[in-house]
């Protein structure tokens, strides 16, 4: 008992050491901390320092609970800040000059692990910083510098969050957690902490998909001004960003419905409602969206539901349905066209990029039913994967599909089709469903024709002569994949007027990238007025002619009659005689294909050989180096060599400086 009661004695020092140690530290950073060197900030005094205030810094709402149970005092109004520097001058602020330096924050800001002991989890308290731009929380100064030094790296100079919202809270965050205010297209939302991490939250936001909801907000603004007003669904809200930037900028035009399962994530999307003025009906109204409503009257109406996307999508039907599940969306597509109105449109975003660009081919064959290979074009392969899963699941409840636009970045594939109801448009939606042959010396690719063939005959389709000169199978079998067009020129053309006018510049020049891609030229005439765009949308074949005869089709449709085959295929084949041409399928890369020892031409120059030589030839958006054409690569790689220079070596390029001889005339000699 003696030895029991000298350890308890011990364990009772070190404790009151280490909170004497801690209140010493907090004392000596109040007494440190250093302001601008400017006369811009005013000094603090020791009742505030919980209150640092900085511009364009997150508002911290801060109440945690200590180890002891024991809750800490703070109000709505508390405020921390790791570095004292308006966002400006964060270059300066990375080599530390100019009189500013970094604060330590010992508010109880970081989340603690429930293994770690009392005295641990005290000093987990203190000693972290928050970065301006993102709010992440780092322990070491170094790791914070190195992190502030990859957003000046990437031009990230401006905060992505906003600090200066007065919303009231209508319960205290659990475990410590503080939220962040993050403003997107005039849209505020509030975000976790972990908020970047989807194995630690429920409401999972990801900052790099900002592409991704201006592609699809714009494809909505061009279906509400085809017709409305819109029923549009968010199946998978989150913390509902993407439908409230709907509602927010389109208003009276779209009835907006925001679907989630989990009820944390319903909570915040009906905060996020309150944060922008808009109503979200459906379940219990929070108390601060009440008392907002009772001072100013909302914007416009969300409906905020709580169920399985398949159950809603089966439940109701929509004008647009959005997909966005984390992963795969095979598992809501049969749910989606179940119920999509004719002519309405389905977005699916698909970021299970792992599969889709060859890195677990066992999981795209389980998800897709498609085998495929990596390849230099592999990710208009993964788009076209996508779109075959979803021209099948169209196809299932006798719908034909329409793609629009068919987009795969880094982080996801983003395929916007248009639904045409009908057995005839289903059939011809299936007939685009066919086989690759690519061959795996040159990488030339070729769809095969519909029909069984002999296996020893399939070589023959291949432009390439690698079967000849080769022993044993050159070539594989990929699919089945998409076929068809990926892109509506006259769709596009009208999102880049969507983007135009609700500002959306950062997506700009990825739509005008589309629209030469789509019509496989270079030349770039964009026109931002309305009859010029709608000429344009009638030249490449968009299933709806004019406004007039949009709006009468919806009444048809909501009246719940549906049109015959024969008018509806009528309609088609109408638009289709007016279609532009298709562009060529699949791309080539320049660097790919590059002749050793020969120096390239530019990549422009290079689009104007090929130009030159009779061949339609486009840049395109899924590989900056990649250059899709009709031309064969056979014929493709003697435009290149044809244009392509030697490259000497160092002693004979000083030697032919050295006597005044070019690098042409030293090639002219030479020949």
């Amino acid at each position: 008992m003696t030895g029991y009661a000298v350890n308890v004695g011990k364990m009772a020092e070190r404790k009151e050491g280490v909170t004497v140690q801690l209140h010493r530290e907090a004392a000596d950073i109040e007494g440190k901390m250093l302001r601008f060197s400017d006369d811009s900030v005013k000094p603090q005094s020791a009742s505030e320092d919980q209150k640092l205030t900085v511009d364009d810094v997150t508002l911290s709402k801060v109440k945690a609970e200590d180890s002891q149970g024991q809750t800490l005092a703070s109000t709505t109004s508390e405020r921390h800040a790791s570095i004292q520097a308006t966002l400006e001058g964060l270059e300066t602020l990375v080599d530390l000059n100019g009189g500013q330096r970094m604060c330590i924050c010992h508010l109880a800001c970081r989340q603690m692990r429930a293994s770690l002991g009392i005295d641990q989890a005290q000093a987990r308290l203190v000693a972290h910083y928050h970065c301006v731009v993102c709010s992440v929380t780092i322990a070491r100064k170094t790791d914070m510098i190195s992190h502030l030094k990859r957003h000046i790296n990437k031009g990230e100079t401006e905060a992505s969050y906003s600090g200066t919202s007065d919303v009231l809270y209508e319960e205290p965050v659990p475990g410590g957690q503080t939220y962040e205010i993050m403003k997107e297209l005039g849209t505020n939302v509030q975000l976790m902490p972990n908020h970047n991490t989807p194995q630690k939250t429920d409401t999972y936001f990801n900052r790099k998909m900002k592409t991704n909801r201006q592609l699809v907000f714009c494809s909505l603004a061009v279906l509400a001004e085809e017709r409305s007003p819109l029923e549009c669904l968010d199946a998978f809200g989150a913390t509902g960003i993407m439908g409230l930037q709907w509602a927010k900028h389109l208003r009276s035009a779209v009835k907006v419905t925001i679907n989630d399962i989990n009820e944390a994530c319903v909570k915040m999307i009906k905060e996020n409602c309150c944060l922008n003025h808009i109503r979200g009906e459906g379940g219990r109204i929070p108390r601060q969206q009440e008392a907002s409503a009772e001072g100013e009257a909302p914007i416009t109406t969300v409906e905020v539901t709580k169920m399985d996307a398949n159950v809603i999508m089966h439940l109701r039907p929509f004008d647009y349905i959005h997909l966005d599940p984390f992963g795969t969306a095979v598992n809501y597509l049969d749910a989606a066209f179940r119920n999509v109105r004719n002519l309405g449109i389905v977005s699916v975003t698909s970021t299970d990029t792992g599969s889709l660009y060859s890195k677990s081919l066992n999981v795209t064959l389980r998800h897709y039913g498609c085998q495929i290979v990596r390849t230099e074009y592999y990710r208009e392969l993964a788009a076209r994967v996508v779109t075959a899963a979803i021209a099948r699941a169209a196809a299932r409840c006798n719908k034909g599909v329409e793609v629009l636009l068919a987009v795969a970045l880094e982080h996801f594939v983003l395929v916007v089709v248009r639904v045409l109801r009908g057995p005839t448009q289903a059939d011809e939606t299936a007939k685009k469903l066919q086989q690759l042959l690519h061959c795996q010396w040159c990488e030339e690719r070729v769809f095969l024709h519909p029909g069984n063939m002999v296996e020893e005959n399939l070589y023959r389709q291949l432009p390439c002569q690698c079967h000849s000169g080769m022993p044993g199978k050159t070539a594989v079998e990929l699919g089945p994949l998409w076929s068809g067009s990926l892109f509506n020129t006259g769709f596009l053309r009208r999102m880049l007027v969507a983007a135009v006018q609700h500002s959306m510049d950062d997506v700009q020049p990825l739509v005008k990238t589309l629209i030469c891609e789509a019509d496989c030229t270079t030349l770039k005439s964009f026109s931002v007025t309305g009859h010029s765009l709608l000429t344009n949308q009638v030249e490449c074949g968009v299933v709806i002619k004019t406004l007039q005869k949009v709006e009468e089709a919806d009444t048809v449709d909501q009246s719940g009659k549906r049109k015959t085959a024969e008018e509806g295929g009528t309609l088609v084949k109408k638009l289709r005689s007016e279609a532009s041409l298709e562009h060529p399928a699949f791309y080539y890369s320049i660097h790919r294909h590059s002749i050793r020892g020969m120096n390239m031409p530019k990549l422009n120059k290079f689009l104007q050989y090929l130009s030159e030589a009779g061949f339609r030839v486009s840049r395109t958006h899924f590989d900056p180096t990649g250059v899709r054409t009709d031309a064969t690569l056979e014929q493709f790689k003697s435009v290149l060599t044809k244009y392509s220079v030697p490259t000497y070596s160092t002693a004979t390029s000083t030697g032919s400086v050295g006597h005044g001889i070019t690098a042409e005339e030293t090639g002219r000699k030479t020949d």
